[in-house]
């Protein structure tokens, strides 16, 4: 394997990572959420869930078909993630917590598409911007129930 090769293996590593921790801060946070936006936020938070659940086979998958074994547990998940941040309590903590992990996921996917184009893999660089693209349009919706 070539370094750029490898050096793309650990940016879709890195993208695994923190979907993995943000579909399970999202899904605690479905779980949890209380008052009188219940409704709407425990749909949204359903819905970013489901999607952030899909998309981690998704990126497996990418990883092995660049002749990498996937992470294979939840400790080799974690420590692609980063630092897990303290579960929020109120309904609009847990929005502005995951605006947080919305915006510093956005940030990894950034780098991994140039990792992927310098890589010349165009499939996963693809994959990668409709990642970054769905990332984009939760921020906005998240961001415009704030105002």
């Amino acid at each position: 394997m070539t370094p750029t090769t490898h050096a793309n293996i650990a940016a879709l590593n890195a993208v695994l990572g923190q979907t993995f921790r943000l579909y399970v801060q999202t899904h605690g946070y479905h779980w949890n959420v209380e008052g009188p936006n219940f409704r709407q936020l425990h749909a949204l938070f359903e819905g970013q869930y489901q999607n952030l659940w899909a998309a981690l086979d998704e990126i497996a998958e990418r990883i092995r078909i660049q002749g990498a074994y996937a992470p294979g547990s939840v400790a080799a998940l974690m420590a692609q993630a980063g630092d897990e941040e303290t579960p929020a309590q109120s309904a609009g903590d847990m929005v502005l917590k995951l605006v947080a992990g919305h915006e510093a996921i956005c940030a990894t996917l950034r780098d991994a598409i140039a990792t992927a184009g310098e890589a010349g893999d165009e499939v996963s660089a693809g994959m990668l911007t409709d990642r970054l693209e769905w990332h984009e349009k939760e921020l906005w919706m998240m961001k415009a129930s704030m105002r």
